[in-house]
């Protein structure tokens, strides 16, 4: 892959079923503001409570809509090798540049069996594409190691990308002596973007971002900025963009009757929660995620509103495509009320 910033876009949903005219809305929306691809189907996508039917054509209209103006990635990884290669066969027949696969989660395998009854299989398969990993144990349980990544990337010419989100920095420096100065490594994790951009011992080429989902322009600022080596510039978009990386995951405490519990919102909730307050295509998540607590609200709130009186060129862009009001939409309580449960 190219360096850039590619966008895990969201997918968009109705109270029954996929909103695809949002879908198309959203990848142009990607495309105008510059970013260099568009992941279709990634966790941040809500692979898992897509059915297969869905994730399929989720990935045939992204690919669409994208061709010849963007690369588009799909995410095919399950923790299923079978399911993995059926998908992929069907992303590159839609016409897809590369295919995502996730460390296969819940049942564990050990690097060993990642890379040989998994990535293996679909790299050989599929020569044509490329096939990129993604290492990201704190949600999967288990991890394609450095070691693991050096062999593919010597065994299949197609392996040459890592998308990394494992949040330890010497695990990726451990990626770049194992797999070489040519090996590309994208950051999975938007907070850790400008470290590894510019930690010469990563040397990462880009990122594949969950922000971008609703500041496209800017993070693909920062990025393009650090691979100019403008240092400067980057570290201003890093610092504008810094509130909103934290709502990747957003931790509140809330009372019971039993007593105080820490409640975590995990990504897509709360990106998708904003993206529903600025009245851009979203709508709700698919069970077993839900809502977020009228605490988290107040925390994405907080976000945004520090954004938008900072730094109201991070969002124009949103307010001009899809013809919002920001400063509206993010202090008119009737945007947020239905958002959050109500009690815990």
């Amino acid at each position: 892959m190219h360096a850039g910033c590619y966008t895990a876009i969201i997918t968009p949903f109705t109270k029954t079923s996929v909103d695809y005219d949002g879908l198309e809305q959203l990848v142009k929306f990607q495309i105008h503001n510059g970013i260099t691809g568009i992941l279709a189907v990634g966790t941040t996508g809500e692979s898992p409570t897509l059915n297969w039917n869905e994730h399929n054509r989720v990935i045939q209209e992204v690919a669409e809509n994208s061709k010849n103006q963007c690369a588009c990635i799909a995410g095919t990884g399950s923790n299923n090798s079978d399911e993995t290669l059926s998908a992929t066969e069907h992303a590159v027949a839609a016409g897809v540049d590369a295919v995502l696969l996730v460390d296969p989660y819940y049942n564990g395998p050990s690097s060993l069996e990642i890379r040989k009854e998994y990535v293996e299989p679909v790299a050989r398969e599929f020569s044509t594409i490329q096939v990129i990993p993604y290492v990201i144990p704190g949600r999967t349980g288990a991890q394609l190691l450095p070691e693991d990544l050096a062999i593919l990337a010597q065994n299949f010419e197609n392996v040459g990308t890592v998308k990394e989100a494992t949040g330890d920095l010497d695990n990726m420096k451990q990626t770049r002596k194992c797999c070489g100065t040519d090996y590309v490594i994208l950051s999975g994790d938007d907070g850790l973007t400008f470290d590894m951009m510019t930690d010469p011992d990563i040397d990462a080429a880009g990122a594949i971002s969950v922000i971008s989902n609703v500041a496209p322009k800017a993070v693909s600022d920062m990025v393009n900025f650090l691979n100019q080596g403008k240092i400067t510039e980057a570290k201003k978009c890093f610092t504008a963009l810094a509130p909103l990386f934290g709502l990747v995951t957003v931790k509140t405490m809330e009372k019971t009757t039993f007593g105080d519990v820490t409640c975590r919102a995990r990504n897509p909730l709360a990106v998708k929660t904003l993206m529903n307050i600025l009245g851009m295509p979203s709508g709700p998540c698919r069970r077993p995620l839900g809502k977020m607590t009228q605490n988290g609200i107040e925390k994405v709130l907080a976000v945004v509103r520090k954004t938008q009186a900072d730094n109201p060129e991070i969002l124009a862009p949103v307010a001009e495509f899809f013809n919002v009001d920001i400063d509206e939409r993010i202090n008119t309580p009737k945007h947020w009320e239905s958002l959050s449960y109500q009690s815990y």
